[in-house]
């Protein structure tokens, strides 16, 4: 098949491409900086209406896997306007392109569409955003909606992973420990951290299959920023003692974020092939990768 792939270059573009061409499909890897290492690169700029569309006329996926955003969640609440074209804007022109050309699309969503007031959210509990972040992904969610052709929105929660650039919460903690730097770790906060190897599985097997609808795909435990450090410093026999418990009213934030993000992957695990995974099972499968 031929995949379009947006933010190929990012933390789970890189692993989704990776796996695509190993699975032989043909993948345009579309990157807006810094060039992918697999596929065939594909400039596109998020924020030029007709070159979006122009590069789905020309390449003629199959499927796209929309990945690309602005993730940064205090950039976000400064440069609402950039948030808006890159997060919302794109994803209505992207979608409404492949319903003229037939293409499914897959729009990769966030946990943050949620408040946080109640955590293990499903897919058909109400949404309510508290930072721009949450509300550009949600928009965009919405637009979607209005749409009549073959769409899914995969919501996922802390992907975190391997990656040449960007350097995730697992691998920050190990990095500090390592040296034996105190590091402060929020005791607060509860999301479903995703392993990116994971997580990329599963968004190809919803592509594959044209699964439409809404979806949760994030790791399968609700765990805190501060238990999943400690799981981090045992599993490499690092000191616990340098984690210092911190609370979120104590950061100091442009955004607010919800407290306890975590998702219910009920559906995923009874319509995919590929599970979510248990927290023990990805750190030991990262670990492994290190390791490599």
């Amino acid at each position: 098949m031929k995949f379009l792939v947006t933010g190929s270059a990012g933390l789970i573009g890189s692993q989704t491409v990776k796996d695509l061409v190993q699975q032989n499909h043909t993948v345009f890897s579309c990157y807006h900086d810094q060039k992918p290492l697999q596929g065939i690169p594909t400039r596109l700029d998020l924020s030029d209406k007709k070159q979006i569309i122009q590069t789905l006329q020309e390449t003629k996926p199959d499927r796209i896997i929309h990945l690309a955003a602005m993730t940064s969640v205090d950039l976000c609440e400064t440069e609402k306007e950039l948030a808006t074209m890159i997060n919302t804007k794109s994803t209505e022109t992207l979608a409404r392109e492949a319903a003229k050309q037939n293409t499914f699309f897959l729009y990769v969503s966030t946990d943050y569409v949620f408040d946080g007031v109640d955590g293990m959210r499903k897919e058909e509990d109400s949404t309510n955003p508290l930072g721009f972040y949450g509300k550009s992904k949600l928009e965009a969610e919405f637009s979607l909606k209005k749409l009549t052709s073959d769409w899914c929105i995969a919501r996922t929660s802390t992907p975190f992973g391997i990656h040449h650039k960007k350097e995730s919460f697992p691998l920050w903690v190990k990095k500090k420990l390592e040296v034996k730097n105190e590091i402060p770790v929020l005791i607060d906060q509860f999301t479903s951290p995703t392993y990116v190897p994971n997580l990329s599985k599963m968004l190809i097997e919803i592509a594959v299959r044209q699964i439409v609808g809404l979806i949760h795909v994030s790791g399968a435990t609700r765990i805190s920023r501060y238990a999943l450090a400690e799981l981090i410093a045992e599993k490499l026999n690092l000191d616990k003692k340098l984690l210092i418990p911190t609370k979120m009213n104590t950061m100091n934030w442009n955004a607010q974020r919800p407290k306890d993000s975590s998702l219910d992957v009920s559906l995923a695990n009874e319509i995919l092939n590929e599970k979510p995974q248990g927290i023990e099972q990805s750190l030991r499968s990262l670990l492994l990768e290190l390791e490599k």
